[in-house]
């Protein structure tokens, strides 16, 4: 119902989260023109090995909650249309104790719901920081072994980037340096029927594709 919407949380904790403060540099950048990378940060950090078990252990987490939830909606739409239906034949007095019962549950799901909301995207946003943090410890040390002077972060709400050739594109560099140094292997693949919602979109960086209309979450 709600941590399901993976993409949901993930841009609610995107949007509350910063990339790391670049370190300073350690000694004045080497002469000669500059080598420029583009990194799809959030999907980075979503889309490593421990990026999806984690998020998948969260769902897990809460999946109890949500379906108790489903069944207290499904008990209100039941009262609901029962109030409805001519065919019931209810007293006055049954009428009015149904109707009580759909308004009383309606606020305690209205109640644990806005629960389940905040405490669900409280421990997104905790694990998206702890996880970015490392993640941008590797794309550093990565950047520097490959000798780029700037790497811009197309995931930002106000990205600069309008076109990257797609050799300048390191998310998956990235992705797979981080998977190496975790030693978190990647997760088992799941039936189409039961796959989790898709981490959010990234924006598309081939020779051809310009930045959309609209941005993309910022992380």
């Amino acid at each position: 119902m709600l941590l399901l919407a993976t993409s949901a949380l993930m841009s609610a904790s995107a949007q509350t989260t910063s990339a790391p403060a670049a370190a300073p540099a350690a000694a004045a950048a080497p002469a000669g023109p500059a080598k420029i990378a583009v990194i799809n940060f959030q999907l980075a950090v979503a889309q490593t090995n421990e990026g999806q078990r984690d998020f998948a252990d969260l769902q897990k987490k809460y999946a109890p909650k949500e379906a108790s939830l489903k069944s207290l909606s499904d008990e209100i739409d039941a009262l609901n249309k029962s109030l409805q239906d001519p065919a019931a034949n209810l007293s006055d007095v049954e009428r009015a104790n149904r109707t009580k019962s759909a308004e009383e549950k309606k606020k305690q799901l209205d109640r644990e719901t806005e629960d389940l909301r905040n405490d669900g995207q409280q421990d997104m946003q905790d694990l998206y920081t702890s996880l970015a943090s490392k993640v941008y410890d590797v794309m550093q040390a990565y950047a520097e072994q490959q000798g780029y002077t700037l790497i811009l972060d197309v995931s930002q709400q106000q990205s600069p980037v309008l076109y990257a050739n797609t050799g300048s594109v390191i998310t998956k560099e990235v992705i797979d340096a981080y998977n190496v140094k975790s030693g978190v292997p990647a997760p088992p693949a799941q039936p189409a029927a039961s796959a989790p919602a898709p981490a959010p979109k990234p924006r598309s960086l081939t020779p051809s594709t310009h930045a959309p209309g609209t941005a993309p979450s910022s992380h």
